[in-house]
């Protein structure tokens, strides 16, 4: 990278140098060509007077002020000895454009106002011509004019340009905030109306499990774990809804880590069981090493598996959910002996699964299990935080209480 900025670097450098040579080189020539009376033959001290004055040219972008001064100090030293005069806006003209565009205009009208008016009263008194010498220093004025006017110009549309693209900056960064904004309503929008269109009917169903587990009578005992399973579910998820809400009310990121992990796992497992699915829980190594996103997307994993297990795997199905701690991630695996889904395609529920897996940099496949029913497998990379006591302790009660 420090080879192919040496260019970059030295084109500046460069650039001064090309034309102080060309200036010096027109103003030797101006010298040498010059045939005015009365004044003194160029010699080798105008020619080195000419190279003194023209060198400060190379400041002319760095030190316009100091270039422009240097020079007029050596052309007034140059014109003391008497000798050839020659139009000082071909040694001027530079730092002239140089100091206007550097945004020091009145440095450079003082100076051309100063020498052109000191030239005209000298050249007046030698000559004694003055309309004569007042049509040459027109002329010289109007250049030297007309170039500090080029610089005016090319500076105020640099200037023009630089707050035009400073106000489209501003512009996009307004329209940035006013999209965020709008995104924000529309959170707060959307969690209004999912609280509103799911909350109540969440609601409805808790009382009524409720109320039917209160009225059941003796003979009506086999239904009661259903009704109690269907009123804590129904009291978990409305709880964790309107959790999940308020972060997307709040802005929080909900897709990472959520008040969900593997300590829940004996709940739902509990739940699935009371809907009349054998359920059989393996849990291999430590279950240490997680990180909560992690334990977050593999609970969500395994809700979403057996949720699938329960719509599509019919009647008489058993399943087996496998948990291995391998030290450098997270193995789980849900089986089940049922009839697999029966729609065509994963659904948004295995999309669901593998998004989660992804963005933690994991996998998830699902598909015909070896001896038949539907499997899906996941794996999950480990953590820095290790996993809760609770959830340990929670799997170790499952694992310990199978049926």
């Amino acid at each position: 990278m420090k080879i192919l900025d040496r260019p970059a670097r030295w084109r500046g450098p460069l650039l001064d140098a090309g034309v102080t040579l060309a200036v010096g080189t027109v103003v030797a020539m101006m010298i040498h060509e010059s045939d005015e009376r009365h004044s003194a033959p160029a010699d080798a001290r105008a020619y080195m007077i000419c190279v003194l004055m023209t060198l400060p040219l190379v400041l002319h972008r760095r030190r316009p002020i100091a270039a422009l001064l240097l020079s007029s100090a050596g052309l007034f030293v140059y014109y003391s000895f008497g000798y050839p005069g020659i139009p000082p806006t071909a040694l001027l003209a530079v730092p002239f454009y140089s100091t206007v565009y550097a945004g020091h205009a009145r440095w450079a009208v003082g100076v051309c106002a100063s020498y052109f008016s000191a030239g005209y009263v000298i050249v007046c008194l030698e000559n004694g011509e003055p309309l004569e010498a007042l049509a040459t220093f027109v002329t010289h004025t109007a250049l030297a004019v007309t170039v500090m006017l080029l610089a005016e110009v090319v500076r105020s549309r640099r200037a023009l340009a630089a707050e035009t693209r400073e106000r489209l900056r501003l512009a996009e960064e307004e329209r940035d905030v006013e999209a965020a904004r709008r995104v924000a309503e529309d959170r707060v929008r959307i969690a209004r109306e999912l609280h509103d269109t799911v909350a109540h009917s969440m609601a409805t169903i808790t009382v009524q499990a409720g109320s039917a587990l209160h009225v059941l009578g003796e003979r009506d005992e086999e239904f009661r774990p259903a009704l109690a399973a269907i009123r804590e579910t129904s009291k978990e998820a409305l709880k964790e809804m309107r959790a999940t809400l308020g972060m997307l009310r709040s802005g929080a990121d909900v897709g990472g880590q959520g008040p969900a992990g593997l300590d829940r796992l004996p709940k739902l497992l509990a739940a699935v069981r009371a809907s009349g699915v054998p359920v059989t829980l393996d849990v291999t190594g430590r279950p240490e090493g997680l990180d909560a996103p992690a334990d977050h997307a593999a609970y969500r994993i395994l809700q979403e598996a057996l949720t699938n297990v329960l719509r599509h795997a019919g009647p008489d199905v058993r399943v087996r959910v496998g948990l291995a701690y391998t030290g450098d991630g997270l193995d789980l695996e849900v089986t089940d002996d049922g009839d697999g889904p029966s729609g065509p395609g994963g659904g948004h529920g295995l999309n669901g699964m593998a998004e989660r897996a992804r963005a933690l940099g994991g996998t998830v496949s699902a598909g015909p299990g070896p001896s038949g029913g539907f499997r899906v497998r996941a794996r999950l990379p480990t953590g820095r935080v290790p996993l809760a006591d609770a959830g340990a302790g929670g799997l170790a009660e499952v694992a310990g209480g199978v049926p």
